[in-house]
């Protein structure tokens, strides 16, 4: 009975926290948030300054008193209280238009594979804490395949890469579980801090993280091809402490990234080393789907595919597909439930 009159008043939403980007499903809506995980707060007062993009425009620009955080570092929880204030701003700005006092909604979570019952419970306390009805955990990996219309539930092998932006999960899945699977701290952060540290070491200039992030997306590549691209970079001389500006080309940021590159390749092939033949035969029929933002990384999936010997398919929308899984759990969440992950004090989904 009270199931009823909340869901008068909520709408039950899927959200994929993300290292690098929030996105929130809202069931019979579709995507309704697509925002940096980011939170600026004001170390004087205490309170929230702003979440989100407005948040990331302040990052590397906030006076002494004003702190912009990522509360969540390798996709798990680091600031537990930041974090509940971000789930409970995007819960809020679902409901704006519903009596706030009573939206309490389902929710579904996307998180990392291979994460701690600790870790586990910090989300499942910051969600319930932001306003959350019922708090169903599934693992990322799980979730993406979901939502690029893999077969999970079925007796064949679907294998899916997902480079976020703190971690890369990498799963084999089959019959609605996760048969093997590697969790990497190897993704687009990273690959923005090879490319501040190359900068450092090979021109002496001091470059900001969203400058390294705007490069490796204008010009970054694995690959060698075409005419070489070039970027003008500006950041802080090192030997002079002033401004100084400097042309990069593709072939140094490939040079910066190429290590992080191939230890996923390394990682991918360690998966498939450790599946059953079976489902290594279906993987090798079927191909490896890739998902997330890092699989727009010029040249990425080509490289993996000739390294690996087996065809790697980019998924359509790879920056939703998690989400978009959560959405599809929430739409069928009792045939669906088995994919969930089961935590070791958790009443099981009614």
């Amino acid at each position: 009975m009270l199931n009823k009159f909340y869901n008068l008043f909520s709408n039950d939403i899927g959200i994929d926290l993300g290292t690098a980007n929030t996105l929130v499903y809202v069931r019979g809506h579709g995507i309704v948030i697509n925002e940096p995980s980011v939170v600026a707060i004001n170390q004087k007062t205490g309170r929230l300054v702003a979440v989100g993009s407005e948040a990331k425009r302040m990052v590397g620009r906030t006076p002494g008193h004003i702190t912009a955080i990522r509360p969540l570092v390798d996709g798990v929880i680091s600031d537990f209280e930041i974090t509940e204030e971000m789930l409970s701003y995007f819960i809020k700005k679902v409901h704006k238009d519903r009596f706030k006092f009573f939206a309490r909604p389902r929710v579904v979570v996307g998180v990392p594979s291979g994460i701690t019952n600790v870790e586990i419970r910090a989300v499942r306390d910051a969600a319930k804490n932001a306003g959350a009805r019922e708090v169903y955990i599934v693992e990322e990996p799980m979730s993406a395949a979901i939502g690029s219309r893999l077969p999970v539930q079925d007796p064949v092998g679907n294998m899916i890469v997902d480079i976020g932006g703190g971690t890369t999960d990498i799963a084999v899945i089959s019959l609605g579980g996760v048969v093997a699977s590697k969790n990497m701290r190897i993704a687009g952060d990273r690959l923005n801090a090879d490319i501040v540290k190359y900068a450092r070491d090979e021109f002496k200039i001091l470059l900001g993280e969203k400058t390294a992030e705007d490069v490796k997306i204008t010009i970054g590549s694995v690959t060698q091809g075409g005419e070489g691209a070039e970027a003008t970079i500006r950041g802080r001389d090192l030997v002079t402490g002033l401004p100084r500006e400097v042309v990069v080309t593709d072939s140094d940021i490939r040079e910066a990234i190429i290590d992080s590159v191939r230890a996923l390749v390394k990682a991918t092939k360690e998966v498939i080393e450790i599946t059953p033949p079976e489902l290594v035969s279906d993987i090798m029929h079927r191909g490896i789907v890739m998902v997330g933002g890092g699989s727009f990384l010029k040249g990425l999936a080509e490289l993996f595919e000739s390294e690996i010997k087996i065809p790697v398919y980019v998924a359509e929308d790879p920056l939703t597909a998690v989400v978009r899984g959560t959405g599809v759990i929430l739409e069928d969440l009792d045939k669906l439930k088995d994919v969930l992950v089961q935590h070791e004090d958790e009443i099981p989904p009614q």
